[in-house]
């Protein structure tokens, strides 16, 4: 699709990571073990058995990472702070070797012109948290998180402007605790439902910290978000379509922009719910200054009568070999279905169902097989899909969604968490044994968009 549109100079264009998935220097200057070194450390729970301990080495080459970052013209770059490098068993005095190396991060992203985006919690919680808490399935944990996040903000606060408290709490929670595939690795709904509770109680207070050392940061959460199709147009499609919408979108978006969970899952999931204290829901609904938004892939809601309290499934991505194309619709490597359409449809969601709050796009890429070809990656099928969701959010844009920025992820080729190094989701290649970088297709078609500010 050909098309001319402009984004304002305002519009901010970065590029994601997260920490377990690019640092490596998992046992150096002084870094704890985290759930997902336990995690890949146990027989069978990653792809291939792969695991993070050396992932894209940034920890020492960030300096060479930060002169990609120049050369593609990034606005800004959104990281992740390792919780365990600062707080090595999850609390007491921070580890300053660890300060240190996210300070010197972000001095030479500023000294590059590069906005820095920082995320306190991507999944990597101190193990020792999990051994002696039983992690964010305890509300103790929010205590926990709200001393980590004074101790980096008051290092880095004087220079970092825009803060993401938690990176996608759906994710953590259904993923970790729910059904097992992600670390923690358990398998407890009463504890999956709690942790996603107590992740939206750790932003809120962490929010009010970061205010507290500086009111001019801007602080927001990352929300893993979907558009939701019916199967068919029967009426218990349309029930199931409804529950799932709740399920997955609404559990995160209610509490926070609106302070209450959605009353018809809350109904059905009376068994399992949290304890909800008084002031909770004040407190998580307290005012964000942006939201993120992660959006990747739609999926498709059907009736399943056997299915407890819901009755409702959603169509699963497989994880193929290769990506594929089946009855005329692309998927990725993922198994995902490439259907730009939906982050439009959250982007309008949000503006019409909460108060079109200001908006980051905080994730958006895709998986796809990239071959090496004389030196260069020719992904065009990347290219293709990148091109079709910035033209969605332009789209969004146009209709007056509050929608400030895009980030495409990944900068890197990283550790894809379960499935290990299988899937490259970077716009530059990362050659695993030699950690050699190639900028992709996709990157210098990305540079070029950042250059001209339009498609």
């Amino acid at each position: 699709m050909e098309s001319h549109v402009t984004f304002p100079p305002s519009f901010v264009f970065g590029s994601s990571t997260s920490a377990y998935q690019i640092e490596g220097a998992w046992q150096e200057d002084g870094k704890g073990e985290s759930i997902w070194d336990r995690f890949c450390h146990t027989r069978g729970k990653i792809r291939f058995g792969h695991m993070g301990n050396v992932a894209c080495d940034h920890y020492h080459r960030w300096k060479d990472d930060i002169l990609l970052m120049k050369s593609l013209g990034l606005n800004a770059y959104r990281f992740s702070v390792s919780w365990p490098r600062i707080l090595p068993t999850g609390e007491g005095e921070a580890n300053q070797k660890g300060l240190d190396f996210y300070d010197r991060l972000v001095d030479g992203l500023l000294e590059a012109g590069i906005n820095p985006f920082v995320t306190l919690f991507h999944w990597d919680l101190p193990q020792a948290l999990q051994y002696k808490i039983g992690g964010f399935s305890n509300r103790e944990c929010v205590k926990y998180f709200t001393e980590f996040a004074i101790k980096v903000a008051k290092k880095l606060g004087d220079r970092v402007n825009h803060w993401i408290t938690i990176n996608e709490p759906w994710i953590y929670a259904v993923f970790g605790a729910l059904i097992g595939v992600h670390a923690p690795g358990k398998r407890n709904p009463w504890a999956a439902f709690r942790t996603i509770h107590n992740l939206l109680l750790a932003h809120a207070t962490a929010m009010e910290a970061i205010k507290s050392i500086n009111n001019k940061c801007l602080v927001g959460i990352s929300l893993n978000l979907t558009s939701i199709r019916r199967m068919t147009d029967s009426q218990k499609d349309r029930d199931a379509t409804y529950i799932a919408d709740l399920f997955f979108n609404g559990i995160q978006l209610d509490p926070l922009l609106k302070g209450q969970y959605p009353n018809l899952l809350w109904n059905k999931l009376r068994l399992f719910r949290p304890r909800v204290q008084p002031g909770d829901m004040k407190l998580i609904s307290s005012h964000l200054d942006f939201l993120g938004v992660n959006c990747y892939t739609s999926a498709r809601a059907y009736h399943k009568w056997y299915v407890p309290f819901f009755h409702a499934w959603m169509t699963g991505s497989r994880i193929p070999d290769t990506e594929f194309m089946k009855d005329g619709i692309q998927y990725t490597s993922m198994g995902w279905e490439v259907y730009p359409k939906c982050i439009y449809n959250v982007l309008m969601r949000i503006k019409k169902d909460y108060g079109n709050p200001s908006v980051y796009i905080t994730e958006n890429g895709a998986a796809f097989d990239d071959i090496v070809d004389n030196g260069a990656i020719h992904d065009i099928k990347r290219i293709d899909f990148l091109r079709k969701h910035v033209d969605m959010v332009y789209k969004a844009i146009q209709e007056n969604a509050n929608v400030k920025g895009y980030f495409v992820w990944s900068l890197l080729d990283n550790f894809e968490w379960a499935v290990g190094f299988s899937k490259r989701f970077g716009i530059v290649y990362v050659d695993y044994n030699t950690q050699n970088r190639i900028i992709k297709d996709s990157g210098f078609w990305y540079r070029d968009l950042i250059q001209n500010q339009k498609i």
